[in-house]
């Protein structure tokens, strides 16, 4: 008998040992983006033992497959079999997450924290991780995750042995949070690389961060290192993919594009499921503008495609038509989108190719046209402002939209959000994001008649925040003087006498190069002067408007006029002589 428990427990252990394994080879998978190899590995540890990790994990590889329903499923039939599991509490609150439900969720991540009293590496990993969706709180991350990883004032066989995946989770968490924390970010990237040289995922990672900071040939330097530090690790070359498909000067390359997207299908193969390889396949086709394959592929794909496929496809279809001139079918396929998810299941990329879609149309008479271009407008807003991620580019081209549709109270207003923004990032406004805001209100007031003051007020004040944060260059003081010169018209009041004075004596150390702003300058402050009656201030400026403008009708008005008053005032004289007479 004694042998027989023996044995039992032998093959207990072997079985488990087995089972572990099998869990790391899930993992690994995961690691890979070898999503549907993960489902299956999971799939067969589960129908074998209740596993909570092996049910876990399953639920991320079907969320990787984006089937947030197979996910919900996968927790929900762990907990049926493991009920008492914090790792698939975090599971759960982490469909609450992607259901926009931040309290329940929160609520679940505390009570698996709590049960595990923080010191659980997978339970931290999966509840910090799951922070970085929409309505997740990184802050929070980097607290479960540093608690996880303080060791202080605990005995030696308490103390938690850190992983590289710790490392990288933490990190994660930091660069998320954004703004100074990425520093940080960086340096606990490299803790992961010590534990595990070879990582490629923290260097990835790193590329993140640099990205994130602007540095984009630094980025790409890590993505690339990456790729060689692990050939086979396919998310590098995702995110080269990603880089290059970027629709800005310094990125747009689908060549580039089509390169790595290829070299992340040949890495990761089969095992990144039938809809990934499919979309994949049609993307290469629409990056090689062959237009029609795209959507041949798409059309045959989205009758069996789950709800984020449908959306991916959907988008692919929408903008090979509209690449192909074709932008009726662009709208209808995007528009029985909209009309099927709804507006609040729309995701970023949905809104700038809505607003691209629109810009295109054209309608039979004004009042439609209008309308379209509103509606194009309105979505590029929404594009801008989806992300709690703000982006700066992003605001940018709403600006410019707003300017192409002649909306210059609105570009302006962009441009002032654009400072807001950059205050909050930590990044410096500059000189020319200043003179935007200015510069649009201004064209705003010029757009009625008379101008309008509200908009002549906001472009003076933008004006004046230029003058005072950039002193040393003339451009804030000139513009100031043109808003209040046409606030004065008439030269009366001496409005912008003070800043057309203070712009003259900065810029007559260059007079050829500022010639025109001093033309503009010297006139108005001559005309002012010859209102006043004031002779020597009048003779000076005169002259030095003559001197750059030999032509100049303003000064060959006044000097007709004031001839004609000399002539006025002499015949005047003689007559009142002859009157005494």
């Amino acid at each position: 008998m004694r042998q027989k428990i023996i044995i039992a427990a032998l093959l207990l252990c072997t079985a488990n040992s087995i089972m572990a394994q099998s869990v790391e080879d899930g993992i690994k998978d995961l690691y890979y983006d070898k999503y549907e190899s993960a489902k299956q590995t999971f799939t067969k540890i589960t129908a074998s033992k209740p596993d909570d990790r092996a049910y876990y994990y399953l639920g991320m590889a079907e969320l990787g497959l984006e089937n947030k329903d197979g996910a919900a499923a996968a927790f929900q039939k762990g907990l049926q079999a493991v009920p008492n599991s914090p790792l698939l509490q975090v599971g759960m609150g982490r469909i609450d997450l992607l259901n926009g439900n931040a309290a329940a969720a929160k609520q679940k991540f505390e009570a698996a924290n709590t049960a595990t009293e923080g010191r659980n590496g997978d339970v931290a990993r999966a509840i910090a991780d799951a922070q970085e969706i929409k309505g997740g709180d990184r802050g929070y991350a980097i607290s479960v995750m540093e608690k996880l990883l303080n060791n202080e004032g605990r005995k030696k066989k308490d103390q938690y042995t850190a992983t590289a995946a710790d490392y990288i989770e933490l990190g994660d968490a930091y660069r998320l949070v954004g703004g100074e924390n990425g520093g940080k970010a960086l340096t606990t990237y490299d803790k992961a690389l010590e534990l595990e040289p070879n990582r490629a995922e923290a260097v990835t990672k790193e590329g993140l961060v640099n990205y994130n900071a602007k540095l984009l040939q630094e980025a790409v330097n890590d993505w690339t290192k990456a790729t060689t530090m692990d050939p086979n690790y396919g998310p590098a070359y995702y995110e080269l993919y990603q880089f290059y498909i970027t629709p800005t000067k310094a990125q747009l390359s689908l060549e580039n594009a089509a390169k790595y997207l290829q070299k992340y299908i040949d890495v990761v193969g089969a095992g990144a499921g039938k809809l990934e390889n499919e979309y994949n396949l049609a993307a290469i086709s629409f990056y090689k503008k062959d237009y029609d394959a795209a959507i041949n592929k798409a059309k045959s794909v989205l009758p069996q495609a789950t709800p984020a496929y449908k959306g991916k496809f959907t988008r692919l279809m929408a903008d090979a038509y509209l690449q192909k001139g074709d932008s009726m079918n662009a709208k209808t396929s995007m528009d029985e989108y909209v009309k099927t998810v709804g507006d609040s299941a729309l995701e970023i990329n949905d809104y700038k190719l809505l607003s691209a879609i629109y810009s295109r149309l054209k309608a039979p008479d004004s009042t439609q046209q209008v309308a379209l271009n509103q509606q194009s407008l309105g979505y590029l807003e929404k594009y801008a402002e989806a992300d709690t991620t703000k982006d700066v580019a992003r605001y940018e081209d709403v600006a410019k939209a707003y300017i192409n549709a002649e909306a210059f109270d609105k570009a302006a207003d962009w441009y002032k959000r654009i400072i807001t923004l950059k205050t909050q990032l930590k990044d410096s406004a500059n000189a020319v994001d200043y003179y935007n805001v200015g510069q649009n209100y201004f064209r705003a007031a010029g757009s009625t008649t008379p101008p309008d003051s509200i908009m002549l007020n906001k472009a003076d004040s933008a004006f004046g925040l230029l003058a005072e944060k950039f002193p040393d260059i003339t451009t804030g003081y000139y513009w100031r003087g043109s808003v209040n010169a046409v606030k004065d018209a008439q030269a009366k009041t001496g409005a912008a006498l003070p800043y057309y004075e203070k712009y003259i004596s900065m810029a007559e150390s260059d007079a050829e190069k500022n010639k025109v702003g001093l033309i503009k300058a010297y006139t108005y402050v001559m005309v002012y002067y010859y209102n006043k009656e004031d002779k020597t201030n009048l003779d000076k400026y005169m002259g030095k408007l003559l001197a750059l403008d030999p032509t100049s009708e303003a000064a060959k008005q006044i000097k007709e006029n004031l001839s004609n008053s000399s002539k006025a005032a002499t015949k005047a004289a003689q007559n009142g002589k002859k009157a005494q007479k």
